[in-house]
């Protein structure tokens, strides 16, 4: 019985999330498999891949061989290399000491690299956020300007307006005025 390690799709239309199983090479891609060792979840950046390491390795030591896409997997993990310092100990060209410093190493430095991209991405959403406040705030200060623009405006051609109703109130008082004083004197 030829054994694969493969993933097994699930998640909604446009939403993939996958299960990394051993499966039967026979059995079709989403039916039955003979163990669950971890799961893949493509649309995070970076991609989460969650996958039991002692359980891979075991299978692989076995000769369940990865597809294409798991063996990227298990490569970005490390354990294809964990897999060759495990062979090497097992002929005997190194200790298994040297091999588990190698590996730490390796891993450690696999690590940090993970560090510095996750860092990076949410350093640029964060310059995006403040960019995209930054903009909002000037289109705000603009809205606001014309706003009082648009007022002081107003407030003129209403000034305007009482001015010149107040002369022509005044233009009538001042002829009825006449017109009393002129009565009185008569």
């Amino acid at each position: 019985m030829a054994v694969k390690i493969r993933l097994q799709r699930g998640g909604r239309k446009k939403r993939p999330f996958y299960s990394v199983v051993i499966a039967d090479s026979r059995a079709p891609r989403d039916g039955k498999f003979i163990e669950k060792i971890g799961t893949y979840n493509p649309t995070t950046n970076p991609a989460t891949i969650d996958i039991d390491n002692e359980k891979a390795l075991d299978w692989l030591l076995k000769g369940a061989q990865p597809t294409d896409t798991v063996r990227a997997m298990l490569s970005y993990r490390g354990l294809l290399f964990k897999k060759h310092l495990q062979v090497g100990v097992n002929k005997g060209a190194i200790t298994q000491e040297e091999a588990d410093k190698k590996f730490e190493a390796w891993l450690s430095e696999k690590e940090s690299s993970i560090t510095k991209k996750t860092d990076s991405i949410t350093a640029k959403k964060e310059a995006e956020a403040k960019a995209r406040l930054e903009a909002e705030a000037k289109v705000s200060a603009a809205r606001a300007e014309a706003i009082a623009a648009k007022q002081v405006v107003e407030e003129e051609a209403e000034q305007a307006d009482e001015e010149a109703a107040e002369a022509e109130n005044s233009a009538e008082e001042a002829p009825a005025a006449e017109e009393n004083q002129e009565e009185k004197e008569d």
